[in-house]
């Protein structure tokens, strides 16, 4: 099969397309035809050496897919081949999902929302599942909250703004100047332009803030969140912002992404009911994983794309 590889960490340049075996299942796996894969920031952090969740080169990237069932492994109940699935397997362990194949534990793969096309399946499990985790198993958030959502047009953003309508809360949202359209209709409540305005005099209290930027983000979101209230840090936090929400009454959470089949069904449901659709800025061929990086570098609205 083809896949991308890289023999050394950098820059997007050091992506390759070569011949590698392929990946042999079993028990509890599936062989998955690739479709299409997406593509995230956590890619490019390891690519470049920056996020060491695989270790030394060489190895694969990718952990977002949709394709097709090619074979089932013993005891790998709820799939058969010719069946259309996406998720996002093995996380933070090596996925290879930048390959025309992969095997993947069945228990971590959903079936594909027939209203998304691959690349919109594809480019939906790992930041679909980082919002659903971060809004709802962790925040527990419910209907008439106030929530607070940076980053609102990124890949994680995008999606995290719908979310959070779907389930019945009111939005407050932060975008840059190109991209505030683009969030008030995806159905934000408010828009703050941050390049503008201050968002802490802007928003009035919440109940929750959605914080996936880091840096001073999360010192600052603690001002606007009432007491009782919950900061979902999708990056490391610093010990001030730890003190300063313990000192208020403030449930200050640290997430990360983990495998979640009924994670995947639940964002299915919400696309079946057409209350989330996924944005995809662009799409490439497996074979330019490099210009792929290259583009999520400059920040596009939504999610990119691999099609293999």
């Amino acid at each position: 099969m083809r896949a991308i590889t890289q023999n050394t960490v950098g820059g997007p340049e050091v992506l390759e397309i070569a011949e590698r075996p392929s990946p042999q299942i079993k028990a509890g796996d599936v062989l998955i035809r690739v479709k299409a894969a997406g593509v995230n920031p956590v890619d490019a952090a390891v690519r470049g050496g920056f996020y060491p969740l695989l270790g030394e080169p060489p190895f694969v990237l990718g952990w977002d897919l949709s394709g097709t069932v090619e074979a089932v492994g013993a005891g790998a109940n709820g799939f058969a081949p010719g069946d259309e699935v996406f998720g996002m397997p093995n996380f933070p362990a090596q996925a290879a999902t930048y390959a025309e194949l992969a095997a993947a534990p069945a228990s971590e793969l959903a079936h594909k929302p027939q209203a998304l096309d691959h690349a919109a399946a594809a480019a939906l499990p790992l930041a679909g599942l980082t919002a659903w985790q971060g809004l709802v198993t962790v925040g527990k958030l419910k209907a008439g909250d106030r929530v607070l959502i940076h980053g609102a047009a990124g890949g994680v953003g995008h999606l995290a703004v719908q979310i959070a309508k779907a389930l019945g809360a009111y939005v407050i949202a932060t975008a840059s100047p190109s991209k505030v359209d683009f969030v008030r209709a995806l159905g934000a409540d408010e828009v703050i332009d941050y390049t503008r305005d201050d968002f802490i005099a802007k928003t009035g209290q919440v109940d929750m803030v959605f914080e996936p930027l880091g840096g001073d983000h999360a010192e600052k979101s603690l001002k606007v969140l009432r007491t009782g209230g919950v900061l979902i840090a999708l990056l490391e936090t610093s010990e001030k912002a730890k003190s300063d929400a313990k000192a208020n009454g403030i449930r200050l959470e640290r997430i990360s992404v983990v495998p979640d089949r009924k994670g995947l069904e639940e964002l299915a449901k919400l696309v079946a009911a057409g209350k989330l659709k996924v944005h995809v800025a662009r799409s490439f061929p497996l074979a330019e994983a490099g210009a792929a990086h290259a583009f999520l570098a400059t920040k596009p609205k939504g999610k990119v794309v691999l099609t293999v």
